[in-house]
C-alpha cells in the first residue's frame, strides 16, 4: 500500500515523520508558498492507495471534495488530529482500506482509533492477548481461532484483538493479528493496572509485571461496555480472552 503523509504545521511534521518510519512505501508531503493543500491534494490523490492527513477533520472534507469518484476508485484517508489523540477513517473505509490503515496509524500513534462504518461497529467480540516473549505467529493464530471456535464465533465477528502496550514490537503477535485480519490495539499499562472490574489474577503476570493479568483487562478495556464470555485460556505460550461489547 502506497501511502501519502500530509502535515500543514510543525507539530504535524513531526507526527508525519514518526509515521513515515512505520510504513514501508510511504512519502511525506508538506505545504510552501508556492503549493496549496488544494492543488497538492489535487495533484496527489489519484497516485497513492492511501492518504494520511494530520490535521483538522473539517479540513480535509473540504479539500478532498472536488476529487471524490466512488469508494471503488477513491484511496483511503485517514484523519489524525493536532495532538495524535484519535485516527478516524474518513473515506473508504471497506473497499480502500482506510479502516485497516486508521487501525496501523493508530497502533503507531498510541491513539484512539475511530471507525463509524456499520459493518464494523456491529461487530462486538474483542480478544485479549497476553504472550510470553518471542511466542511464534502460528502458537497466537492457533490460540485465537481455538478460543473463539470453543464459543462458537467466527473470525469475522471479532472487531478487533487487544494486548498490553509493552508487546507493541512483539512480531509474532503483530503478524498473528495481521496475518488474521485483526486489527491490533496496545492498552496503557497504566490502565490495567487501574483497572477495577473482576478478572481472575495470574501469578504469573503478576510477579514479572506487577499486575493482575493482561488478557482479561485487556478485553475489558478495549470494548464498550464490555463482558467476558470466554475467561482466561492457556495455551503453551499465550492466553486469550474473550469479551463481548454491549453485553446484556
Amino acid at each position: 500500500m502506497r501511502i501519502a503523509i500530509i502535515a500543514i504545521n510543525k507539530e504535524g511534521k513531526k507526527t508525519a515523520q514518526i509515521l513515515n518510519q512505520n510504513f514501508m512505501d510511504s512519502k511525506i508531503y508538506t505545504l510552501t508558498n508556492k503549493v496549496s493543500l488544494k492543488s497538492l491534494v489535487g495533484e496527489i490523490f489519484n497516485k497513492f492507495d492511501g492518504i494520511i492527513f494530520i490535521m483538522a477533520l473539517g479540513i480535509v472534507v473540504r479539500v478532498i471534495a472536488p476529487y471524490l469518484k466512488d469508494k471503488y476508485h477513491d484511496p483511503a484517508v485517514v484523519v489524525v488530529d493536532k495532538a495524535k489523540r484519535f485516527a478516524i477513517s474518513t473515506l473508504s473505509g471497506h473497499e480502500g482500506g482506510a479502516n485497516k490503515l486508521t487501525f496501523i496509524v493508530a497502533r503507531i500513534l498510541d491513539a484512539m482509533p475511530i471507525i463509524t462504518t456499520a459493518s464494523d461497529t456491529e461487530k462486538k467480540i474483542i480478544v485479549g492477548i497476553g504472550c510470553r516473549r518471542g511466542i511464534s505467529e502460528d502458537a497466537i493464530k492457533k490460540a485465537i481461532l481455538s478460543s473463539l471456535k470453543e464459543k462458537g464465533i467466527s473470525l469475522k465477528e471479532v472487531r478487533l484483538a487487544a494486548t498490553i502496550d509493552i508487546k507493541r514490537n512483539e512480531k509474532g503477535l503483530v503478524d498473528a493479528c495481521s496475518g488474521l485480519n485483526l486489527p491490533l490495539v496496545f492498552i496503557d499499562r497504566e490502565r490495567i493496572k487501574n483497572f477495577c472490574g473482576q478478572i481472575e489474577t495470574s501469578e504469573v503476570v503478576e510477579r514479572n509485571l506487577g499486575l493482575k493479568g493482561v488478557c482479561e483487562p485487556c478485553a475489558l478495556l478495549a470494548g464498550r461496555k464490555a463482558k467476558l464470555i470466554l475467561k482466561r485460556k492457556f495455551t503453551p505460550g499465550v492466553a486469550v480472552a474473550i469479551a463481548r461489547e454491549d453485553y446484556i
